[in-house]
């Protein structure tokens, strides 16, 4: 294991309660032992978790001491999207700037562990999307959307092309009518998106397209959403860096 993924298990096991607020934190030369790796690499995982504020590392006898509660949900509230009209607003840079989005990647795989965890069956065939969204060609967030294949090959009513979520890399845009959901021109069944955001380390994928580290921390934006049944249509999980602002209008039904 590297630093980044005994990182990741350690602050599941915080979060989890398995380390409690105000705990002290192995050693490093036992972390090391424990997960066997060099001290260098446990020092790396420790140093991860005090970048998101998880852990707070100290010298000698003071050790690594937990600095984050259990975790707990922050529900918003009810969002309902505003006019879809002036949905070109959804995201621009904040001080000016030409804002672009390119697919970058199209493929056909099978749901994996992660996939499961957003409701779509492990093993289970899907399409992933992958686009970036840039500011001056300057790269600023990674976008990666999965559809299961029985959704992603459904066409517009009248539409005989390639059904818009297989388009491969650079097809031109096949877009809904203006103020149409996507969802709805596609003629998917959909009930219910739920959004989380948290702070995780960049996945190998986000950090080359981002141009840093892999492990970074940043902001992971993912929306899961689901039909009428509860079954999953898509979700989409975007890599922010922490610089960047989310913001989200609640308007009253």
């Amino acid at each position: 294991m590297n630093g980044n993924q005994i990182a990741a298990e350690l602050r599941r096991k915080i979060t989890a309660g398995e380390y409690t607020y105000g705990s002290r934190m192995p050693s490093v030369r036992d972390l090391a032992a424990e997960y066997g790796v060099s001290q260098q690499t446990a020092a790396a995982a420790y140093a991860n978790l005090e970048a998101t504020g998880m852990v707070r590392v100290g010298r000698g006898v003071q050790g690594t001491i937990v600095t984050a509660g259990p975790a707990a949900d922050a529900h918003l509230g009810h969002f309902s999207p505003p006019d879809l009209a002036a949905a070109d607003a959804a995201w621009k840079p904040v001080n000016g700037g030409t804002a672009s989005e390119e697919t970058v990647s199209v493929r056909q795989v099978t749901a994996d562990a992660l996939m499961a965890e957003w409701g779509i069956p492990e093993g289970t065939g899907v399409v992933e999307r992958v686009r970036i969204r840039c500011v001056d060609d300057t790269p600023v967030q990674h976008k990666v959307t999965v559809v299961p294949l029985a959704v992603a090959g459904k066409r517009p009513e009248g539409y005989d092309g390639i059904p818009p979520m297989l388009a491969p890399v650079g097809a031109e845009p096949v877009k809904p009518p203006r103020g149409v959901r996507m969802a709805d021109w596609l003629g998917w069944d959909l009930a219910h998106t739920q959004w989380s955001i948290t702070v995780e380390p960049m996945t190998a994928g986000a950090a080359d397209v981002l141009g840093v580290s892999e492990g970074v921390p940043a902001f992971r934006i993912l929306a899961v959403a689901r039909d009428s049944d509860g079954s999953t249509v898509y979700a989409t999980a975007t890599t922010v860096p922490l610089h960047h602002r989310i913001t989200l209008d609640i308007m009253e039904d």
